[in-house]
């Protein structure tokens, strides 16, 4: 915090003997010493919150950025499984089972599915409760 070096000190210690005096120095200099202290102490704890706050924000736009990735996966994904449900069913040539049709369409709306959110996953930074949380969804 200050930068004194051995001749300040003492030069600070002549003076205050001179003024204070032999009797009150001790009592002085302690006093000065938990004053000191509580000042570190206080800017030390102002230093922490601060450093919470900001690993907080960087916390909150993460979040908000893997949000706003999920959301796009997911409306992709809806849209894709719409324009499925929306095609007309017409039967293929190879097979004239229109069912076959609609499990393939299905089957591939899963894989889209399962690409969005494995991409999801992909991209989430991997925290341990993150992982913890998932746990406890899976095994109420």
């Amino acid at each position: 915090m200050f930068d004194f070096g051995f001749f300040e000190i003492l030069v600070i210690g002549v003076v205050g003997l001179l003024v204070l005096g032999p009797e009150r120095l001790p009592r002085a200099a302690r006093t000065v010493g938990l004053w000191v202290g509580k000042i570190k102490r206080t800017v030390s704890g102002m230093q922490r919150e601060i450093s919470a706050q900001l690993e907080a924000e960087d916390l909150r736009q993460t979040l908000s950025d893997q949000q706003k990735k999920l959301d796009d996966s997911l409306r992709k994904a809806k849209h894709d499984v719409e324009r499925i449900a929306d095609a007309p069913e017409k039967p293929t040539p190879a097979s004239g089972d229109p069912s076959t049709t609609s499990e393939k369409r299905a089957a591939s709306a899963a894989s889209h599915l399962d690409e969005a959110l494995e991409t999801v996953r992909e991209k989430a930074p991997a925290s341990p409760d993150a992982e913890s949380s998932t746990k406890d969804s899976k095994h109420p």
